[in-house]
């Protein structure tokens, strides 16, 4: 059986990939989205279907309707503040 000496060197190494590593994942880490559909918004708020549509309705959120389809889009920065005010 073969022993392997593990040196302080070896593990500068070690640490400084794996610092590499991390940054690296962290660089490429997915950004957060800037438009929510209205299923995504429901479930973040535990709001039902007609809930969210009188939201939209009274002012309280300002979605975006893209032309020709039935899909509202929510800017994310607005369902957060409703979070904000809450508190």
């Amino acid at each position: 059986m073969e022993i392997k000496v593990i040196t302080p060197e070896d593990l500068k190494e070690f640490r400084t990939q794996l610092l590499e590593d991390i940054r690296e994942l962290l660089q490429h880490k997915e950004q957060p989205k800037k438009w929510l559909r209205s299923s995504e918004v429901r479930k973040l708020l535990n709001i039902s279907a007609g809930s969210l549509q009188n939201l939209r309705i009274n002012g309280t959120l300002h979605p975006v309707k893209l032309p020709g389809s039935n899909l509202w889009f929510y800017d994310a920065e607005e369902i957060y503040s409703l979070f904000e005010q809450e508190s």
